[in-house]
């Protein structure tokens, strides 16, 4: 299961990064946090919850690996985002439709609709 970043989770996280990504389910919360440096070859750094406990997270490409269905990995989990549509809203970093597929080591997974957003 994957639970709702609260901000003491954030905080908590040391992302670094210059610009972020989210993905959130209509929720106050996001469930997938993301930060990376633009142009970087240094992995893009995040954080979900699951069940009850941060954990961090990876992806390739720093910032720009994290706009177009990117894959983040950790310690028993890979979680792939896939773009589903065109932006809903105007602005400099409008949500995106998306799917977030989260996948266990043990071959579980369960799949989440929300959005995608990214940008400052």
């Amino acid at each position: 299961r994957l639970d709702g970043l609260t901000q003491e989770d954030v905080e908590g996280a040391d992302l670094g990064g210059e610009l972020a990504c989210s993905f959130s389910t209509g929720d106050e919360q996001p469930i997938l946090l993301a930060m990376g440096i633009v142009a970087s070859e240094e992995p893009a750094r995040g954080i979900v919850q699951v069940a009850g406990y941060v954990e961090d997270v990876t992806a390739p490409g720093g910032f720009d690996g994290m706009l177009d269905d990117p894959t983040f990995t950790g310690q028993g989990k890979t979680i792939n985002i896939v773009l589903t549509g065109e932006a809903t809203e105007g602005g400099e970093s409008p949500p995106r439709p998306a799917t977030l597929t989260y996948e266990r080591a043990d071959g579980a997974s369960r799949t989440f609709e929300g959005e995608w957003q990214c940008g400052p």
